[in-house]
């Protein structure tokens, strides 16, 4: 089920790339198990890393996982998300 492995990042104002930490990535999987059904497929396996099956779209999980993350204020007003998958 979970074939994909997604790097997961947070990229600052000088362009610095960041793993973003487990619990961010866990608490927008637990928020979407419940609200979002294209996410189910998701299992967050380490800092900047997330598994996930091959119906997650990527096209919407990066920008979900941003405006999640802006929300709960992990992202400041100058940062961005990088969300790639990673080739096995």
């Amino acid at each position: 089920m979970f074939v994909r492995r997604i790097s997961i990042e947070r990229v600052d104002a000088e362009g610095q790339r960041h793993a973003c930490p487990l619990r961010w990535i866990d608490n927008f999987a637990m928020r979407n198990f419940t609200n979002d059904s294209v996410f189910d497929d998701t299992l967050p396996v380490g800092d900047g890393v997330l598994e996930a099956g091959t119906r997650v779209p990527l096209e919407r999980l990066g920008p979900a996982m941003e405006d999640w993350f802006r929300r709960k204020g992990y992202l400041k007003k100058d940062e961005r998300l990088l969300v790639l998958e990673l080739s096995r």
